[in-house]
């Protein structure tokens, strides 16, 4: 009787369910300073280093000090390099830089010059490197500009703008704006007004083996569009505008059925993550609509994991960037049943958001964001996680 016992508790210990050992390590790249470190972007390289970059100033459109920085961290190594720079154009401020490796294993570099200290006068550029893998900067063999020329942009814009003009939050705001609503629907129809000042932020998509999907958006009309090239950007093509009066700062992901959908930051009413999907590899989009989860005006990525399933992280409040949450979903976005937080604090007692998110090859998600803390300065911040991490949910507080 007694054996038995014993021999039915040992295949019920094998048999049990075992919780999967997390994983989970977080620094910052360069210690908190006074200058303004912002709006970075991580990748890997194909030798297992990781690389980050940032805009790095005194301010942000309006100083002039401004350039993108960079720093590595050595696959064999736990610390981030020493910062080096990336881009850097004369007298100009330099921000919203992305890092990406193409199939070919060529980087990337694309960012903004703001040519007049206004974020609608930005213009893009990109940089490619052949040779990335040593210590310090990148060495570039090819730079150009991004010359934007929305599709259809007057038409779509317009039609949908007479139709948010109808409900409210919308109608109110445009009744104690009617200025800057009519200016806006005025620039909506003036070529160069539509093709300046696009703006990159998130990490682009391979659609297929040789197609790139590269999200835009402009601070002029709030909205995003995609940018897109099959000759590793020689050419561009260009999607209609996908318009919600608020949704920019597109993070595109692409389900198993071929449909794209673009994930976006709120900068406008709503105070939600907004959402579109693309039938057709990006070029036109849904109506706009309104995500679950919460969105304070802060910037939002979503990446497809090896396995299938997404992993997005932003900020989850209404109201400040005080909250930082990685969320996980086994259902391609339609439901996000995990969650946890990479930073918790209280209102306005720090602040992390601008997240970069990318995985790894031995399956890690790798985040950086912008980190401050009241009085002691701003940094960027690497951590990296796994699902198993997520899973877990956050601890539950000490008493």
């Amino acid at each position: 009787m007694l054996r038995r016992a014993v021999l039915t508790l040992l295949i019920f210990t094998v048999l049990a369910p075992v919780a999967l050992a997390e994983k989970y390590e977080a620094e910052q790249i360069f210690p908190q300073e006074k200058w303004h470190n912002h709006g970075s972007s991580i990748v890997q390289c194909p030798n297992g280093d990781l690389l980050a970059c940032w805009f790095h100033g005194s301010g942000e459109r309006s100083a002039d000090d401004v350039l993108v920085q960079g720093a590595r961290k050595p696959a064999a190594e736990k610390m981030w390099s020493d910062r080096f720079v990336m881009a850097d154009s004369q007298n100009l401020p330099d921000c919203n830089s992305v890092v990406f490796v193409d199939p070919r294993g060529k980087l990337w570099l694309i960012w903004i010059a703001v040519q007049a200290n206004e974020w609608g006068s930005s213009l893009l550029k990109y940089r490619i490197s052949s040779d990335y893998m040593n210590p310090g900067p990148p060495k570039w063999e090819w730079q150009d500009v991004i010359h934007v020329r929305p599709t259809n942009f007057e038409q779509v814009f317009l039609k949908v703008a007479e139709e948010y003009v109808k409900n409210p939050p919308y109608s109110a705001w445009i009744t104690m704006n009617p200025k800057e609503y009519d200016e806006t629907k005025e620039g909506a129809k003036d070529k160069l007004t539509q093709r300046l000042g696009w703006m990159t932020r998130l990490h682009p998509i391979m659609v297929s083996d040789t197609k790139m999907l590269l999200g835009l958006y402009t601070d002029v009309f709030s909205v995003s569009l995609v940018a897109m090239t099959e000759d590793w950007g020689k050419t561009w093509t260009f999607s209609e505008p996908i318009v919600g009066l608020g949704n920019i700062q597109p993070s595109l992901v692409m389900k198993k059925d071929g449909t794209i959908v673009a994930m976006m930051r709120e900068n406008g009413l709503q105070r939600r993550i907004r959402r579109s999907f693309s039938k057709d590899g990006g070029m036109t989009w849904s109506a706009v609509e309104n995500m679950e989860i919460p969105n304070p005006g802060s910037s939002v990525e979503c990446i497809g994991l090896a396995n299938g399933n997404w992993v997005l992280v932003c900020n989850d409040t209404e109201r400040g960037r005080h909250s930082l949450c990685a969320f996980l979903s086994d259902d391609e976005g339609a439901t996000w049943k995990w969650k946890r937080h990479l930073e918790l604090w209280q209102p306005e007692q720090g602040s992390a958001s601008y997240p970069s998110v990318m995985q790894s090859k031995d399956g890690m998600i790798h985040a950086t964001y912008s980190y401050s803390i009241p009085n002691q300065g701003s940094c960027i911040k690497h951590a990296a996680f796994d699902e198993a991490w997520i899973r877990q949910g956050d601890p539950a507080p000490s008493s």
